[in-house]
């Protein structure tokens, strides 16, 4: 028997998604320690990097509108639902953005559709986190 909408949404999760799972355990692999969504970090990002003063954010394409991903598309059933609570959710990210690097910190979106390269994902950190620190 089929969920109806409401326990379908129920049981979508803000953290500790399969998609912040996977980069969570990639970093760590590749020798990045993190703190986890600090409440005191504007927007509370999923990957904390205290020391080297970076974030990571890992977006789900369709709750924050991955430009140009198929994923990302809105709904066209209830468009008077989603839209607004779609775009809601776009303001808040940027106000978030804003906010840190007012405070001086540098900030990554990986959206879900790039955790399926393990590869590209892995470039993608150290690109932007630098050499893993030795304990």
């Amino acid at each position: 028997m089929g969920m109806n909408r409401s326990e379908n949404m129920r049981r979508i999760r803000s953290k500790n998604t399969a998609p912040e799972m996977a980069v969570r355990s990639l970093a760590h692999r590749l020798g990045y320690r993190y703190r986890l969504h600090r409440k005191d970090i504007p927007g509370k990002p999923d990957l904390v990097f205290p020391g080297r003063r970076k974030v990571i954010f890992i977006h789900g394409c369709f709750w924050h509108q991955h430009p140009g991903c198929r994923e990302g598309r809105p709904p066209k059933s209830n468009t008077a639902y989603w839209l607004p609570k779609l775009e809601r959710n776009m303001e808040r990210d940027k106000a978030a953005l804003a906010r840190l690097a007012a405070a001086g910190w540098d900030v990554l979106v990986i959206w879900e559709c790039e955790t399926k390269d393990a590869e590209a994902l892995a470039r993608t950190l150290t690109g932007f986190l630098g050499t893993p620190r030795t304990p």
